[in-house]
């Protein structure tokens, strides 16, 4: 079967789709599905990010800022992105395609419509989703398996986030915002971890394990599951697993010296090769271990930018929720532990999400306190509201009374100066889910 034919699942076959937000991580690898078909792609987002340049040199069109003009008239389908809701600037453009009768998909429905009549490998977990997926997609690509691949970050080796692959092996990052991951039924599921997140969607730890079991259930039948079971909410989500399904644990699995450093890039290692054993099991360790070994990572996770003026060193990072920021941290530590004169860690955090900061507030204040010196952005709203309840400085605040250094910071370009400003003594940290990586951009151009 050939992979990511559209006209296995959408019968006819679109010739023209347009994507309100584009740009996001998810629906620029799925636009880049589609053009990989031949059906004709445009779409908007709100301003120019890595994946729009991306998408132009393949062709797409990308309108910047939202309008229902935008729309084609004589577009097939419509799919957009789960920050386009009622009241965001995009939504416009989803009313337009009502009016000209367009269909119209979430990026998370579409993607699974895409994956029907594969082989599904699906990558879920609240950390980890991203790194694992590309390291699997990485060993059976150089293994010869060949597999369609799409990843939530933009893969250092292959200069994407989606692959295109000629064999039924469908390898993807699987959310669980709004249960997105039911979208799938896939012939091997990865679990990294069970950790609350997505408090806007989620009401309780209990809800979002449920949800993990709910993706449990949506296993095919006689397939696999790889998962760290030593985890007490992991343990939790098996607990409804098809009797015919595989649960195999990946925690004692030895890994080659990773080029990524810390535990948790370890334990994203143990995963990816625990699952290319299921997917591949001619696949020997030894032929693993030399794709783990050299695997140069992916944008945004621990990724290295450069020098900036004043000496100090430049990493950039997704971290978004309290345990990935306290993993990093420490993974930093590490890294830099026998550097003489030894380095002081200043993160630069954009909090991402109202409701996640509110709900998560006391972890956010612990994992960032880790740091010698962190500066706090204003609150990445996203799709969500104003919410005078949280702030950066409230955040500041608590992580100084935690016995943290924190200071609010109010712009992109404070933060810019502050980073041109770094002795080399320093290793700097933009961090979020946000777009604080454009200061450190902006700081290296200097």
């Amino acid at each position: 079967m050939t992979v990511g034919k559209i006209s296995n699942y959408m019968n006819p076959k679109p010739k023209k789709i347009y994507i309100v937000g584009i740009g996001g991580i998810g629906l620029s690898s799925l636009a880049q599905l589609f053009v990989h078909e031949g059906i004709a792609v445009s779409g908007s987002d709100r301003s120019e990010q890595p994946s729009t340049e991306m998408l132009r040199k393949q062709g797409v069109e990308v309108l910047l800022g939202h309008s229902a003009s935008h729309v084609p008239e004589d577009a097939d389908l419509l799919v957009y992105s789960d920050a386009i809701v009622e009241g965001s600037a995009g939504y416009a453009e989803r009313v337009r395609g009502r009016e000209l009768g367009i269909p119209e998909l979430s990026y998370f429905e579409a993607l699974g419509k895409a994956a029907e009549g594969k082989r599904v490998v699906a990558v879920s977990g609240t950390n980890g989703k991203t790194t694992t997926t590309a390291m699997l997609g990485k060993i059976l690509v150089d293994a010869g398996e060949d597999p369609t691949v799409v990843v939530g970050s933009i893969v250092s080796e292959w200069g994407s986030n989606f692959r295109a692959g000629g064999s039924d092996l469908f390898v993807v990052e699987a959310c669980e915002y709004k249960k997105h991951f039911l979208n799938f039924h896939p012939s091997l599921l990865i679990i990294t971890n069970v950790e609350l997140d997505h408090t806007d969607y989620f009401t309780s730890e209990e809800e979002f394990v449920d949800a993990f079991t709910e993706v449990v259930a949506n296993v095919e039948a006689g397939g696999d599951i790889v998962a760290n079971t030593n985890l007490l909410n992991v343990q939790k989500a098996l607990k409804e697993a098809p009797a015919s399904v595989t649960v195999s644990d990946y925690s004692g699995v030895e890994v080659p010296e990773l080029l990524l450093p810390g535990e948790f890039n370890r334990e994203n290692a143990r995963a990816a090769k625990a699952a290319a054993h299921v997917v591949a099991p001619h696949i020997s360790d030894k032929q693993i271990d030399a794709s783990l070994a050299v695997f140069p990572g992916t944008w945004r996770r621990f990724e290295y930018k450069g020098k900036l003026p004043g000496g100090a060193e430049l990493y950039d990072d997704y971290a978004h929720h309290p345990s990935a920021i306290e993993k990093t941290i420490t993974a930093t530590r590490e890294k830099f532990a026998d550097k003489k004169p030894s380095k002081k860690i200043v993160v630069f955090f954009h909090p991402h999400l109202y409701s996640r900061t509110r709900d998560l507030f006391a972890g956010f204040v612990s994992s960032l306190a880790l740091a010698d010196e962190v500066y706090i952005l204003p609150v990445f709203a996203a799709r969500e509201p104003y919410d005078e309840s949280v702030s950066n400085a409230a955040l500041a605040e608590a992580i100084t009374t935690f016995g943290g250094n924190a200071q609010a910071v109010s712009s992109m370009e404070e933060v810019t100066d502050k980073l041109c400003a770094l002795g080399p003594d320093i290793v700097a940290f933009t961090m979020g889910a946000g777009d604080v990586y454009k200061a450190g951009d902006a700081a290296l151009k200097n």
